[in-house]
């Protein structure tokens, strides 16, 4: 996958967790609210419809408020890929100020282990400087972190 390093950020790790049970996590709602968002925050709600055009809807609650988080899926490909976007709300009804278009990529590692990509690609230079000033590189490993902890949670290691 091409890259611009201008609009797009990046963050690849090595996770001890099989990808099968990260892309469960990825794709329940009930597993996604474990993770999404750095502690102490969290995801109040989460409505996820798994088909190109589907939604992929969340709250977060963050420092006492929440935030509506509304959004579809651009594109999926079972266990491997998801990509999302805050740009149209269902329906490919376009917002006025989206934020980004996120990609997920799992690949096998070996050993039960698994190559976790996220890509956060934005509209313009100053989008993604902004979000790599919000912390993006801290936020998103954070969120890495906690999804690879609540996967061995569920494995029982």
């Amino acid at each position: 996958m091409q890259l611009d390093p201008e609009t797009d950020l990046k963050l690849e790790r090595i996770v001890d967790v099989p990808r099968d049970l990260l892309w469960q996590c990825w794709t329940t709602p009930a597993h996604l609210k474990h993770f999404f968002v750095p502690k102490p925050h969290q995801v109040k709600a989460c409505e996820i419809d798994l088909r190109v055009g589907g939604r992929f809807n969340t709250v977060f609650e963050v420092n006492g408020s929440e935030m509506a988080n509304l959004g579809v899926f651009l594109e999926i490909v079972e266990g491997q890929k998801l990509v999302f976007t805050d740009g149209y709300t269902e329906g490919w009804k376009p917002k006025e100020n989206p934020f980004m278009t996120a990609i997920l990529l799992l690949e096998d590692a070996g050993e039960g282990k698994t190559r976790y990509t996220a890509i956060a690609r934005h509209r313009t230079a100053e989008a993604r400087q902004a979000h790599e000033e919000m912390g993006f590189y801290e936020g998103w490993g954070i969120v890495v972190d906690q999804l690879t902890a609540y996967c061995h949670s569920l494995a029982g290691k």
